[in-house]
């Protein structure tokens, strides 16, 4: 029997330790960084902003944007995961609001927030077009909706699954199903359905573009705790962008 794909229950079993520094769900912490030099060139200040999260986990990047001063709300389909955001945030006295719900049905009203953010969600999700349109309707118009995802590339395959699932046992076994990622153009198809104008995308490159760049990316990580990134237009692995409602 193969291995299960697009293996969500991982979430469910790091939860208790979502916020433990030695945990295998650690890493994801440390990409907000390197996402959010991304997008403050989009979104100058968060300061006051009302941002959902889809996708938040144990609130990570919802945290992360507490810190901002923005105001966060944070949805997931995990209640353990959110349970254990909750926890975290209010023994950090941070005020962000959760919800336990699907991307593909969010629990709010429409136009009622200023930017979605939606990062390593949409591979996951069950109906990506959904949940797309889902976005659109809880943004305002002119409101911004902040991504990233992973192409659905031979160069994915390599490097999300064989090299980081198999080989350098990175990514747990079956987080992954490449079936499942998405192309650029496949996903500007779905902003453009979903009523968004003004879209970017670009690479963003965490691993280098070589198997030899990819472990001494690794190794470098192992050793310093640190991912570095660079945001260019080679988008064969993971890319990140941000798609603006449309007024109409």
């Amino acid at each position: 029997m193969g291995i299960q794909r697009n293996n969500l229950a991982f979430y469910d079993e790091q939860a208790h330790r979502w916020w433990d520094a030695t945990a295998t769900i650690a890493p994801l912490n440390r990409l907000n960084p390197l996402r959010f030099k991304y997008f403050d060139q989009i979104v100058p200040s968060w300061q006051g902003l009302k941002v959902l999260d889809v996708g938040c986990g144990g609130g990570f990047t919802c945290e992360f944007l507490a810190h901002l001063q923005a105001q966060v709300w944070g949805i997931d389909q995990s209640a353990r995961c959110i349970a254990a955001a909750q926890t975290h945030a209010e023994a950090g006295g941070l005020p962000i609001t959760y919800r336990c719900g699907v991307a593909e049905a969010l629990p709010f009203e429409s136009a009622a927030f200023d930017v979605v953010v939606c990062v390593d969600v949409l591979e996951h999700v069950a109906d990506p077009q959904r949940a797309v349109a889902e976005v659109s309707r809880v943004l305002r118009p002119g409101g911004w909706f902040c991504f990233d995802t992973i192409n659905r590339t031979a160069r994915s395959r390599l490097v999300m699954i064989w090299l980081l699932e198999n080989i350098l046992r990175q990514i747990p076994a079956g987080i992954h199903d490449w079936e499942k990622f998405i192309t650029p153009d496949e996903l500007s198809t779905m902003l453009a359905q979903a009523g968004f104008g003004e879209t970017q995308m670009d690479g963003f490159n965490l691993f280098g573009s070589t198997v030899g760049e990819i472990i001494a990316a690794y190794r470098r990580y192992q050793a310093t705790g640190r991912f570095e990134a660079r945001f260019d237009d080679d988008m064969r692995v993971m890319y990140i962008g941000a798609a603006v409602k449309g007024s109409g």
